[in-house]
């Protein structure tokens, strides 16, 4: 898969996409990097360690969250997109799921639309990937946790994602799927997510998986979000030995390890 000017391998490694919330209230992170220089900086570093993609967002999307206007996000994102692909080699990729935000993304040189509702929010959203094309990643996600059979439900929503996708003309080769762990999704079926990841290869799309940080990670250990590191790496262990061609972090260098040696072993 080409990703901007990068060729990924994904069928022999798995690759970091490192989280840069252009953001004052995220989750982990909020207000540290939602300045341009501190912004750049972190990119550097998170380059450094081994980041492949750098994802940049603009809204937090942890639970309760508050939206924000299309508006807001596109003057928090833009500039930094724009000073990332500037200053540095890097695919970057835009963690939005409305249209507009993801058309002046792509504008300013986003190569990758991350939509955490799969194209499902913004009718438009898939329009704007297919005319530009660039890549995308289609997360799973629901308005409610209400599931008959969980894991073929998951299975099932994110055949539709690939379906809306397909249907707007997006190349089913730039299309990235990722099963949404935290999101429409209890302690246990989060769980369950991960330890059976390697499952959803049989739809034959490289697969993300996104824990970094995450409450189910907090929840198992006890532990607040700034000691969640140790976590983490377990699940992108298990996303490596599951065939993942993507892990999402914000701890890149720890993970970027993590990965070396869990490939050196599996050989």
């Amino acid at each position: 898969m080409k990703i901007g000017n990068t060729e990924f391998d994904l069928k022999n490694r798995t690759y970091i996409m490192g989280i840069l919330n252009a953001t004052p209230d995220s989750f982990s992170d909020g207000g540290h990097y939602h300045k341009l220089d501190a912004a750049l900086k972190h990119a550097e570093e998170m380059i450094g360690e081994g980041a492949h993609i750098i994802d940049i967002g603009g809204e937090s999307t942890r639970p309760g969250y508050t939206q924000i206007s299309e508006e807001e996000e596109i003057e928090r994102v833009v500039p930094v997109i724009e000073a990332v692909k500037r200053n540095f080699d890097i695919p970057v990729s835009i963690d939005t799921y409305k249209s507009k935000v993801a058309q002046a993304a792509v504008a300013a040189g986003a190569d990758l639309i991350n939509d955490i509702w799969g194209l499902k929010y913004d009718a438009k959203m898939a329009e704007v990937i297919a005319n530009h094309d660039v890549a995308c990643c289609l997360m799973h996600n629901r308005k409610a946790a209400v599931y008959q059979d969980f894991f073929a439900d998951v299975i099932s929503d994110l055949k539709e994602c690939v379906s809306i996708a397909e249907a707007a003309g997006i190349d089913k080769g730039k299309i990235i799927l990722d099963p949404g762990v935290g999101f429409a999704k209890s302690y246990e079926q989060n769980l369950e997510v991960i330890r059976r990841i390697g499952e959803f290869n049989q739809l034959g799309f490289p697969m993300l998986l996104g824990t970094s940080r995450k409450s189910v990670i907090g929840l198992t250990l006890d532990l607040p979000v700034t000691e969640r590191v140790e976590g983490t790496l377990v699940t992108t262990v298990l996303a490596v030995m599951g065939g993942c061609s993507f892990v999402r972090v914000h701890d890149v260098l720890a993970n970027a390890r993590a990965i070396k040696m869990t490939e050196a072993c599996r050989g």
